[in-house]
């Protein structure tokens, strides 16, 4: 995601681009296998909608060409032009679970280790109430297995034989 730019062939290290649409917003991606598109619709709130707050961080941040996760000034005023790394995007979910509380019954340390980006994708996977090829092809998975996988208890109680048998 950090090699994402906001229009095609807009930086030499670019690794795909983002279109802002009406429905959502269609990102293209340098995958393993070659170019594949992902569709990312629109939230049902503007508080939770990825493709709200992209558009918010592109009209904030002025981004109108080359990267679009870039590093902010230390007064977080302003926008500068160098493009985050994956180690910076760890960083920043890590502290954002350290402030925003979560799971404060484990020790810190303990906690942060618990969330990455890769957690961020199998939350997704495992929260998604839909078909699992539309998780598989959003995912990039070229394989069922490794969907299920990310699918974390997914199905944990979705049909209860007890209640059903009428007990």
């Amino acid at each position: 995601i950090v090699s994402l730019d906001h229009g095609k062939d807009d930086t030499p290290d670019s690794g795909g681009w983002v279109e802002i649409l009406d429905n959502g917003a269609l990102i293209t991606l340098r995958g393993k296998t070659g170019w594949r598109e992902v569709e990312i619709g629109r939230g049902s709130s503007e508080l939770t909608c990825p493709v709200h707050a992209l558009t918010q961080w592109l009209y904030y941040a002025k981004i109108d060409f080359g990267p679009i996760f870039v590093a902010v000034s230390r007064n977080g005023l302003k926008a500068t032009e160098d493009r985050l790394s994956d180690k910076h995007i760890a960083r920043l979910i890590k502290w954002t679970v350290r402030e925003a509380g979560i799971r404060p019954n484990l020790p810190e340390a303990e906690r942060i280790k618990l969330y990455s980006g890769h957690s961020l994708r199998a939350g997704l996977a495992s929260s998604a109430e839909v078909d699992e090829r539309y998780v598989q092809k959003q995912l990039g998975h070229a394989s069922a297995e490794m969907t299920r996988r990310y699918q974390r208890r997914r199905d944990r109680f979705r049909v209860n034989l007890t209640k059903a048998a009428g007990l």
